[in-house]
Parts: C-alpha cells; structure tokens; sequence
C-alpha cells in the first residue's frame, strides 16, 4: 500500500465492523446519516455496533431506527434518501428475499441507499453459512453490486459505494462474504474523516420529497413512459465504468489503495485462467503459484463488480487465454452458474474466444480449500472441451448422502 494523507489509523476489525466504520464515516463525511435495520445472523454485529455508535455520539446527527423487518427497513431507507439524507442498512439472506419488493423501488425510485449484504445460504435446507445466492437473487433489480475479497476492501467499497451511488442516484450493495469476513479479523486502515470528506462530497440530490414544495412520486406510469424510466436507470449503470475509473485514481491518490472491477493476478502470460470472486479468488492465488513453479501458466481473474458486469475488462484480459475454470459459488437452478453465464455471454464472438469450462462450488458454506481448487484446475486441464453442464464440487456419493441423512434424521428424534 502506497503512502498517502488518507492512510488513517491501523485497527484490527472483523468484516462487520469494517462496515460499520465505513457507514460511521460516510455518515459523518455528510453531517448524518440515517440507519434502518433489522438484526439476521450473520450481519447483526453490523448494526449492532452502528447503534451504539449513533448512541455514544461518534455517529453524530444520525438517526438508527430499528424496524420490525427487513422489508420496513429498505422503506424507511428510501423515504430516508427522498427527503435528501444519506442512508443505509445491512442485512443477509432470507432477510434480502424479505426487502425484495423495495429493493426493486429503491432502484427505481433513484434512490442511492447503500446495503451491506453478508452472502449467506439461502433456505431450505436452512443454512447460516456463505453463498451467493442470496444477494445475486437480486442481480436484475438495477443495483451496483461489490464483491469484496478482504476486510479492507470491504471498508473501502462502503465508501466508494457512496461516492458512486449518489453520483448516479443508483443504489450499491456491498458484499462479504458470511464468517470468511464477517467473523474473521484482520489488519484495517480506517481513514481520517477530514479525508473522506475529500473523497465524498455531501449528498445533495436535486429532486426532493419535500412538503412546502409538494411533489407526486410513484404514480401511476402510461405504458408508453414506462419503458424510459428503465432505459434511464440502464443508462446510469453504464456511466458507472467512467466514473469508476476516476473515483479509482482519487482513492488511490488519497488512501493509497486501489480497487478495479477486475483484477488479474499473473494473467498476462497465462494459458489457463480462473475465474471467481469474492475471498475464493485470494485462495485461488496460492494455486496459482504452485502450477507455476510446475511449470503450469496459470492464472486468477477476480470480478469484483458484478453489476455492471465489466463484459469488455474480462474480453481483453482473456485474450489469448486457452482455457478458463469459471468457478462459481452461486447456480441458476435450472440453469448455470451466474458468473459464468455472464462469462460466456461477454466472451462470445471475441477473437480468441477461450473454452469456458464452468464449476458450481462451496454451496452452503463448503470449504474453498487449495485442494478444491487444485481438483477444479486439474479436471479443466485434462478435459479436452468443456461440459455443456457445469461440473458440481463437493456432491457426496449417494451411500454417504443417504447414511449421512439417516444419522441426521436419528439425531432428530432423540429427546
């Protein structure tokens, strides 16, 4: 990390505290902020710590609101927003599925709430573990959407999720992956609030709900309206990968760090690449750098920003590219897996289109060890042409399933 007047101080903070000081900072960044929540394991400690920030005064001229759900907490958000203040909430599966409806309004009410979603499983059968189901459950709804692979970033990425979002007037989601990151603690600079100011200007939209100017929103819209409000919306996420790149040159020049939508890691000279995000791809180096003292040119591309997908980053980063291992912790039931779906879309037609051959793994919170990712390399190299069927990792044999179920169901019924 490069020297820079942002740099701040060092703590050691798990993923859901890193949060927390990027809403506390943001907040105060803006002379307030408005807080909606509603506990769900594994995010709890998010907002838990953001009450008692607001409590003791370091969040100052905020308000936190407890609601009785999910759903109510979004409202509250986007009401929040409408009326010109900064807000945000955080939350995590099933919790995500509850706040579905208003997650849709926000968007297309352009209102810029930022949402830290702690991946988790979704049920049934009922899991607490990390996922991405959850949160690419909500991939079309027309929110910006971070994956994050260390609690640094995580931090970082709420405050760049303000700075974008409100530029757009397009709401962010900021993921973490659940335990990985939201448990687990790590070394983090927490930049100076006189810094982040620099970095994000106060939110000052130019459409208020205001009630000495009285104004109509969300009425009914005449089918031949409808169709530009959409365009309007796709058309801000497309602004986004230019405004990305200089609010990328501000951050590293301020906190010296930098983030992209896609980062490589030894992909220039690559023959086989792996494609992942989120903490998977931090793992994925490790094998990377066994294959290659074999001798093996391998390669890790991590999509950081799902939404928009960064289709023309992967194309020229791919070029050249023999073979890649899509590795996807999410699925399209029915389908694929989500990623890769995306992958192939924005590869096809390319010049040197590489053979894409796509794995579904650590569903449910299933370890992404070096070895599953070594067994995931190894059957991309062996095969000749990839599977029109992603390959699922980590499927027991149907006696091991069965006992294994049977040994569940037993345990159950003993009082």
């Amino acid at each position: 990390m490069k020297d820079a007047p942002g740099r701040g101080t060092r703590e050691l903070l798990t993923g859901n505290h890193s949060v927390s000081y990027g809403a506390t900072l943001a907040g105060n960044a803006n002379n307030g902020i408005v807080i909606a929540a509603y506990p769900i394991t594994p995010q709890t400690d998010i907002v838990k710590r953001l009450s008692d920030l607001v409590g003791d005064g370091t969040l100052a001229n905020s308000k936190f609101i407890p609601v009785e759900s999910e759903h109510s907490a979004m409202a509250v958000c986007i009401a929040a927003s409408m009326t010109g203040a900064r807000s945000f909430t955080a939350t995590s599966s099933q919790g995500l599925l509850l706040m579905g409806e208003l997650i849709w309004w926000a968007a297309g009410s352009r209102a810029p709430v930022v949402l830290a979603n702690v991946n988790r499983a979704l049920a049934p059968g009922w899991s607490i573990f990390t996922d991405q189901q959850d949160s690419l459950s909500m991939r079309d709804t027309g929110w910006i959407q971070y994956y994050c692979a260390d609690n640094q970033e995580v931090l970082d990425s709420v405050l760049i999720a303000f700075r974008l979002g409100e530029a757009l007037r397009i709401p962010a989601m900021v993921v973490l992956d659940a335990f990985v990151l939201s448990h687990t603690s790590e070394e983090v600079w927490v930049p100076p609030l006189e810094v982040v100011k620099e970095f994000i200007p106060p939110f000052k939209p130019d459409v208020l709900l205001d009630p000495s100017h009285p104004t109509s929103f969300h009425g009914l819209t005449l089918p031949m309206l409808y169709p530009s409000f959409r365009r309007k919306i796709d058309r801000a996420l497309a602004r986004l990968p230019e405004l990305e790149l200089k609010a990328e040159d501000e951050f590293e020049r301020l906190f010296g760090r930098r983030y992209r939508a896609v980062t490589g890691y030894r992909t220039e000279d690559a023959d086989v690449v792996i494609v992942t995000s989120a903490t998977v791809a931090r793992t994925a180096r490790v094998v990377v750098d066994r294959y290659r003292k074999e001798g093996t040119r391998l390669g890790v591309a991590r999509i950081r920003r799902f939404r928009p997908f960064p289709a023309e980053t992967l194309r020229q980063m791919l070029r050249g590219v023999k073979k890649v291992a899509m590795v996807d912790r999410n699925v399209s039931l029915g389908g694929s897996g989500i990623f890769g779906t995306e992958l192939r879309s924005a590869l096809y037609g390319s010049e040197t289109q590489p053979d894409v051959h796509g794995f579904i793994a650590g569903l449910g919170g299933q370890d992404m060890t070096p070895e599953v990712l070594g067994d995931i390399v190894e059957r991309t190299l062996k095969a000749e042409r990839p599977s029109l069927e992603p390959t699922w990792i980590g499927i027991l044999p149907d006696k091991e399933e069965a006992a294994l179920q049977g040994a569940a169901a037993e345990g159950e019924a003993r009082p």
